[in-house]
């Protein structure tokens, strides 16, 4: 009875044993691999470039991926690299996400790495920064994927790394980013089961995991507005139609749509115009102005009412003064929604990579993220990592798209923890 006792405790406890000893293999992996993930990082963020223009960056990756020995494909989606990692069993195919792209902003942290970096975006002479932490969600993902190829042999499925361009959005006309990346198949040869993403956040402590199941980043739309009037002398208004007091109109007016329309107690929901551009001199009322802004919300039903009203408001504002004024939508994100029975599901993966006080449900947040085309495809998960550091207060912190966006780097560690373990955990899980 005592060697029976004892077999069946062999047999029932292998597989634990067997995932305990793949943990542990990833935690000395990941410290070890903490400083290559900082100099990765620092690269990354002193070359920064913009959206469909990370020939540098995607180029070092594809590199790199080759390798480790995976099946490398580049150029999807103009500037997109995927690396394939078949494990030696069978099992799902599981896609990792990082995007690659900067921001089209002139830095002022005083970090030694700190990007030099000029471009023209709009028309605009611009700086250009990794301000949203791109560049450490590369570095994180090159070091899971060589810790996931270190352990092939044992891996029951598939690993699809996809880096991808043009998150952050492109000037009107152009087209690219995860939207670009799945109309190209990215999800498909092998036909991904699952998809993991995370986003390291500056006002969120170090060490710290935060996610949202269901809607947990805004659905936005980007738009654009002209407004036409009749140019004249800026001493003789009564001349002309001057379209900068009916963009001021406008702008004001707008602020009725989330504050007098939408029932903030159950979803939140923004409208913001964040350009202006009109005339060159001060005493000469011009014939247009032009702006742009966004909008965001968490359902279909918002998001319809959000474009009814600021069609509305923008038109019938400038007929009141006698000018005209078009809208039209630009790029359109829907919400990240976090698939919840998946979410429940590698929650306890996430609890035991950071410990169960270190992990916290946060807020739907208004930021927005394409991640979420992923998403209307397959199931996904989308977490946050904190990148604060330890005494940081969130209230005065720098945000993400900040010129003085700073991440703490001791956390990096935590964040190739992660994506390995819900890698793996999922695995054997869905094993077959």
């Amino acid at each position: 009875m005592k060697k029976l006792y004892l077999l069946i405790l062999c047999v029932y406890s292998f597989p634990v044993f067997s995932q305990i000893t793949l943990r542990d293999v990833v935690a000395r992996k990941a410290d070890s691999m903490q400083s290559q993930v900082v100099t990765w990082r620092r690269d990354f963020h002193e070359h920064p470039e913009l959206g469909n223009h990370e020939v540098r960056t995607s180029g070092i990756i594809a590199k790199y991926l080759t390798s480790l020995g995976l099946e490398v494909k580049t150029g999807i989606a103009t500037t997109g690299v995927v690396g394939i990692l078949h494990g030696g069993k069978p099992g799902p195919v599981v896609a990792l996400r990082s995007e690659m792209d900067a921001l089209p902003v002139t830095e002022r942290t005083p970090v030694p790495f700190a990007s030099k970096a000029k471009t023209t975006y709009m028309g605009q002479p611009v700086g250009v920064m990794h301000a949203c932490g791109h560049d450490s969600h590369m570095a994180m993902l090159m070091a899971v994927v060589e810790i996931l190829s270190s352990m092939k042999s044992q891996l029951h499925g598939t690993v699809k790394f996809i880096f991808q361009p043009a998150e952050e959005g492109l000037p009107p006309g152009e087209v690219g980013g995860a939207e670009e990346m799945v109309k190209e198949g990215v999800l498909e040869n092998p036909k991904v089961d699952v998809i993991f993403g995370q986003h390291i956040i500056s006002y969120v402590p170090t060490g710290t995991i935060v996610y949202r199941p269901g809607g947990a980043m805004a659905g936005v739309n980007g738009f654009h507005i002209v407004v036409k009037g009749k140019s004249s002398h800026g001493a003789m208004p009564w001349q002309g139609v001057d379209p900068i007091v009916v963009s001021a109109q406008i702008i004001n007016n707008l602020q009725t749509i989330v504050s007098r329309n939408i029932n903030i107690t159950e979803n939140p929901a923004v409208v913001t115009i964040g350009a202006i551009r009109g005339g060159n001199r001060g005493n000469i009322i011009p014939d247009s102005v032009e702006m742009d802004g966004t909008l965001r919300s968490f359902t279909d039903a918002d998001q319809k009412l959000l474009w009814d009203k600021l069609n509305q408001i923008v038109t019938s504002t400038a007929e009141m003064q006698g000018a005209t004024a078009k809208v039209t939508l630009g790029n359109d994100y829907p919400v990240t929604f976090n698939d919840p029975a998946l979410t429940a599901k590698m929650l306890p993966s996430l609890q035991q990579t950071a410990g169960v006080s270190n992990v916290s449900i946060s807020p739907p947040t208004t930021g927005a993220e394409d991640f979420s085309f992923y998403e209307q495809k397959v199931p996904g998960l989308f977490f946050f990592l904190g990148g604060m550091p330890k005494g940081g207060d969130p209230k005065t912190t720098p945000a993400n798209h900040s010129p003085d966006f700073y991440i703490e780097e001791s956390g990096f560690a935590l964040g190739v923890k992660a994506m390995c373990n819900l890698t793996l955990d999922y695995m054997a899980m869905n094993s077959k």
